[in-house]
């Protein structure tokens, strides 16, 4: 090839060393690749091909094709195409020095012709002066012939390469117009079959599910999963005679709280108190983005301006809030008898509140310093949440949730983002905690990394990609969720979790699988083989489950949602006004409020001001401090009103907990204390 790759082998100068365990050695250059095959028949294929594609292209190197007018481009011509880029180059080093050498012979016969005329008479003088110019005009002219050699072989020789490249050029625009067209299909073939698992057809109405005495049936039902990356393979069996007492007695140790069917639950819809079921629709605004994001490249989210075009109308507090959404996981989790079970519940209330966030592009607003989000929920589900803006670089909210159905929810959230091009990542930090009243138990876990891809170009599409290590404190057992990121060559299907369920002693007792757009199963492992030793060894154990049951599935979004920023039910609700809020509260945003109604233009004049007077009470904050230290006094940091930061006795980390005080002001309407933030 003409222009390769950083790290490009040539297979014509290329060794190939074979070498034990499936390992082979690819060296050229002083470069060399150390590559190793899945099994030694994977290897040996590999090696032939490999083999073979030298043998060609040595083979091709030597015989190349002149006549540039046969068949699409191939691996000869690639090696014709950077010989004859060698041969161009050695043509106008040639031209160049003909054109030096023509210089320096016609300053020469300029000379000549000057003393030739300073003569007078045909003088012996006159004769050798003659004779002197003769000879530089015969050089002048035999050099000239040379150029013009040249230039002529350069010509022919770029005409016949550049009929090569023309092929080659045609041949790279059919096979682009063919990709596109196959991706193109391959699009509609995805989207067809996302409303088909979207909306699949009801084929049974009761009865058994299994036929007695027919032996395909069996084989049929017997689920295989692939084997979790760093975590043990695992099999579903059905329920045959030689299992049958070991399955039911299974089945009768797990508790009625986790084997609730989850379709029974009532959607979040169905609420006491009547709340707003849609906002406007999203105006169609057209914006240059690059103008925009130019600029921008490897900075930090939060410190770029960016117009409301990119956001979303809630702010960042709101979105904590949403978490909340599928709040009943925990309402059944302070139920379980088994902290096991109760841990399968948290791990997919961990994994549903990504659910909304499949189509959800926007950027939500940053809160301003100060700024504060309440949702209290206690007539419909039991609960109480606040979130409070307690840091502005880097920006960190703090977030509370006390639930009369027996559990208390807080976190501390610092979000890390960077723009880096061609996507967006946002990196969460701090942890989540979870206790409950009754057992005392106490979870704690993180928040994975969440992408957003073709910022500049295509169809923006957000992923989740991480771990998450969900630990009880109170009991040791843990969950390990891995969020797979997508890959375009990837079998598995696209957003897949999965997990497994492990007590203090790491023996495992559930696996967990599912997408975290839509929905969580669970199987309670009934017996494994394998696995004794170290966590090399527990990594290809296998285990044998039973036939997986729902644990968590998403509701469906509301009608119009494309329309209004594919908002869930939930979602709609969060920035409904509501009467006796702080003067603080997100709700109160002009600038958010004003995109909701969809005007732009103001929101964005909005938007300005407000975070232009964060900018100048920062300065004040940063310049009160420097006169401090300057007159050795104590420097007075900004306290959030609502938490305070202090250390948790189980896991040790710092984080802000909330102090009190704000249900008691809201009661007696005392918000005296509240900055003003907007």
């Amino acid at each position: 090839m003409a222009h390769t790759c950083r790290g490009t082998l040539s297979l014509a100068t290329t060794h190939i060393e074979v070498g034990d365990h499936c390992h082979l050695v690819l060296s050229s250059g002083g470069r060399s690749y150390y590559l190793k095959a899945s099994s030694e028949g994977e290897c040996q294929r590999w090696i032939s091909a490999l083999q073979q594609a030298k043998a060609n292209t040595t083979h091709l190197t030597h015989h190349s094709d002149d006549s540039g007018d046969e068949g699409p481009v191939s691996q000869a011509e690639r090696t014709l195409t950077q010989g004859a880029l060698k041969t161009l180059v050695s043509k106008l080093e040639d031209l160049s020095t003909c054109n030096e050498l023509i210089g320096k012979h016609g300053a020469a016969l300029q000379r000549s012709l000057g003393e030739f005329e300073e003569l007078h008479g045909p003088t012996d003088g006159a004769s050798d002066k003659l004779k002197a110019v003769n000879e530089r005009a015969a050089l002048f002219r035999i050099t000239c012939n040379a150029m013009v050699n040249a230039c002529r072989d350069f010509l022919d020789l770029a005409e016949l390469q550049s009929r090569r490249w023309h092929r080659a050029l045609q041949h790279e625009r059919e096979q682009r117009h063919h990709l596109e067209e196959t991706i193109e299909q391959l699009a509609k073939q995805h989207n067809c079959l996302e409303r088909a698992l979207r909306d699949p057809p009801i084929t049974r109405q009761g009865g058994a599910e299994q036929t007695e005495g027919d032996e395909s049936d069996e084989d049929d039902n017997t689920e295989f999963f692939d084997a979790m990356e760093e975590s043990p393979a695992f099999i579903t069996v059905t329920s045959t005679e030689h299992n049958q007492n070991r399955l039911s007695s299974s089945r009768q140790s797990m508790s009625g709280v986790l084997a609730t069917d989850w379709s029974q639950e009532n959607p979040p819809g169905q609420l006491r108190r009547a709340r707003r079921t849609c906002i406007p629709d999203k105006p169609n605004y057209s914006l240059n983005l690059w103008s925009i994001m130019k600029n921008c490249i490897g900075k930090e989210l939060s410190k770029i301006p960016m117009p409301v075009n990119f956001n979303e109308p809630l702010s960042m507090l709101q979105r904590l809030t949403e978490d909340l959404e599928y709040s009943e996981l925990l309402d059944r989790a302070a139920n379980c008898s088994s902290s096991l079970e109760q841990m399968c519940l948290v791990s997919a209330f961990s994994v549903s509140s990504y659910s909304t966030t499949v189509h959800r592009t926007g950027k939500p607003f940053n809160p301003l310093l100060g700024e504060t989000y309440e949702l209290d929920r206690l007539e419909d589900y039991g609960y109480r949440s606040l979130c409070e803006q307690v840091s502005h670089h880097p920006p960190a909210a703090a977030h509370h949730v006390i639930s009369q159905r027996g559990w208390t929810l807080w976190q501390d959230i610092t979000i890390d983002s960077k723009f880096r091009g061609k996507y967006i990542s946002v990196m969460p930090r701090g942890n989540i905690h979870l206790q409950f009243h009754s057992s005392g138990n106490h979870y704690v876990w993180g928040k994975v990394t969440s992408t957003v891809h073709n910022i500049i170009v295509g169809k923006l599409w957000i992923d989740q990609s991480g771990d998450i290590e969900i630990v009880n404190h109170q009991t040791k057992d843990t969950c390990h969720l891995k969020f797979s990121p997508y890959s375009y060559f990837s079998r598995d299907s696209p957003r897949k979790v999965t997990g497994v369920v492990m007590d203090g002693d790491d023996t495992a007792h559930y696996i967990l699988s599912g997408t975290w757009d839509d929905k969580m199963d669970y199987a309670k492992i009934v017996d494994r083989s394998g696995g004794c030793g170290g966590p090399e060894a527990r990594q290809k154990t296998v285990y044998q489950t039973l036939p997986p049951k729902l644990l968590w599935k998403k509701y469906p979004l509301p009608e119009n949602a494309e329309n209004m920023h594919y908002f869930s039910s939930m979602a709609l609700t969060l920035n409904e006004p509501e009467d006796a809020v702080a003067p603080t509260d997100s709700r109160l945003r002009p600038d958010q409020r004003l995109m909701e109604a969809g005007l732009w233009d103001e929101a964005n004049a909005q938007k300005q001001r407000l975070e232009e007077g964060q900018r100048l009470d920062r300065r004040k904050r940063e310049a009160q401090t420097t006169l401090a230290v300057e007159e050795g006094r104590h420097i007075e940091r900004y306290l959030p009103l609502w938490f305070e930061k202090r250390s948790d006795p189980d896991s040790g980390d710092s984080s802000y907990v909330y102090r009190g005080g704000y249900w008691e002001a809201k009661e007696s309407q005392d918000w005296s204390q509240c900055p003003k933030v907007f």
